[in-house]
């Protein structure tokens, strides 16, 4: 571990953003997922759409897509990138429902953390949307599943 350079640290081991710069536009993407898990009643309501607060797929894969654009807000060493497409997908299962979103850019640095942000963002919408039938709802497991493109290539979890 003493080969270990952290690149958000400068040599005084102070937090910086890296200097993306001199790097060429490559074209990349990223997906991750997460899951949400709820109770049975919460489940059906879903299904059926009878959630009181209204269309909460709706609402959580508005809020990921957003979440998408606004990770630099958030994260204070993640670079303003152009986030030049965003999906989020909600799937609902029998213990709850899967988010996946993947984000894609032509830029100088990876979307990993706008796809992760987008998971996490929807997620809690979809927490939001359903609280108040159901206290115990949990998010769970999100992490980035793969990435494309970029320096350090392709990876696949």
């Amino acid at each position: 571990m003493s080969d270990q350079h952290f690149t958000h640290l400068d040599a005084a081991g102070q937090a910086r953003m890296v200097d993306v710069t001199e790097k060429a536009p490559t074209v990349r993407s990223a997906t991750a997922a997460g899951f949400v898990r709820c109770s049975p009643p919460i489940v059906t309501a879903l299904r059926d759409g009878t959630v009181p607060k209204g269309d909460v797929l709706a609402v959580a894969r508005i809020a990921g897509i957003a979440a998408a654009k606004r990770t630099p807000d958030l994260l204070p060493l993640a670079h303003v990138i152009g986030v030049h497409g965003a999906s989020v997908h909600l799937e609902i299962g029998d213990e709850g429902v899967t988010v996946s979103a993947t984000v894609r850019t032509a830029d100088r640095t990876g979307v990993e953390m706008e796809a992760l942000t987008a998971v996490s963002v929807a997620a809690l919408a979809l927490v939001d949307m359903v609280k108040g039938l159901d206290k115990s709802v949990e998010i769970e497991n999100i992490r980035l599943l793969r990435k494309t493109g970029g320096k350090s290539g392709d990876w696949v979890r």
